[in-house]
């Protein structure tokens, strides 16, 4: 499913969607959402409705508390129950349609030319209903779980956020200096080949960067390359393979060790933020981060968008 038409002919309406979902999310039989259980019952008045009599009791996350599926009265719940769905009033083709789109744009897509492309005008609709359908869709590709990264393994960071001279004259902090003054930092981990690992960082000191070093990188790393920051130094005392390169001396590739890869990813990271978005708030900068990773990770996949739906 690469093109818009493909999409439109596997997804023709809202019905083929619900299939779709029960069938990524329960491949081999329906279970109750809130205690597991297979013992459920379909509505037929109500399709892709079911009700959950067992009478198990399990620890709801969504309720707080310990609930049970009661036998008498039973649990009732819907193909989007416990899903980033729930309670939605826009039909699932356009969260469809929306993760979709999002997963094809190479540099991301803003939530604003979504509304445009679907409903044509700003004012059709509600805008901020779509921008909340993409934050959504964003938290959905945050990956929980990840291997440790091996073979050879480049670390950078970045800095994001505009320059100060640009800024109005209230939220300017030091519009003399240079640097990453006012801006926001991104420490990233990228195995050539392979996936890519970035967080924002709030404090940067070493702690912050050994905690990130062995949460991401293998122990049995062939080698960590980096460019000359003070911040690895302590890799080799930590037991990892660490060389470097100095930018400063102009000195960007030799032999293995460079950051060319990392840097990469970094300037389509740079270029989505300004192409697309223009603008991203500190506060949902690891939304962002998380949409960026996730189709970097994924692009040589068959079908990633079945599994972004299997985890919604």
């Amino acid at each position: 499913m690469q093109t818009l038409d493909a999409f439109d002919k596997r997804f023709p309406n809202d019905d083929a969607c619900k299939q779709y979902l029960k069938e990524m999310r329960w491949p081999k039989a329906v279970c109750c959402p809130r205690c597991k259980s297979e013992r459920v019952y379909e509505l037929k008045a109500r399709p892709f409705n079911w009700v959950c009599k067992s009478g198990a009791t399990s620890n709801d996350p969504h309720a707080g508390k310990p609930v049970v599926c009661d036998k008498k009265n039973g649990y009732r719940f819907s193909i989007i129950t416990h899903t980033i769905f729930e309670n939605t009033k826009r039909p699932l083709r356009s969260w469809f349609k929306i993760a979709f789109l999002m997963l094809v744009s190479k540099k991301g897509v803003s939530a604003l030319q979504l509304h445009r492309m679907m409903y044509g005008s700003k004012h059709l609709n509600n805008y901020h209903t779509t921008w909340y359908q993409c934050m959504r869709l964003r938290a959905a590709m945050k990956d929980s779980e990840w291997e440790q990264l091996m073979g050879v393994v480049e670390i950078d960071e970045v800095y994001l956020g505009g320059l100060e001279r640009n800024k109005h004259k209230s939220e300017r902090k030091l519009a003399g200096r240079r640097g990453s003054v006012g801006k926001t930092e991104v420490i990233g981990a990228i195995a050539r080949k392979g996936n890519v690992v970035c967080k924002m960082v709030e404090d940067a000191d070493f702690s912050t960067y050994n905690d990130f070093v062995r949460k991401t990188v293998s122990g049995k790393v062939d080698l960590i390359a980096t460019d000359e920051s003070f911040r690895y130094r302590h890799l080799n005392r930590m037991g990892f393979k660490h060389d470097f390169v100095t930018h400063k001396n102009d000195e960007f590739v030799r032999g293995k060790v460079h950051t060319q890869t990392i840097e990469s990813f970094w300037s389509l990271l740079r270029r989505g933020i300004m192409g697309a978005y223009h603008k991203v708030s500190k506060d949902y900068l690891p939304l962002y981060l998380s949409e960026f990773t996730y189709r970097h990770n994924r692009r040589n996949d068959d079908d990633p968008f079945a599994e972004l739906i299997s985890n919604v």
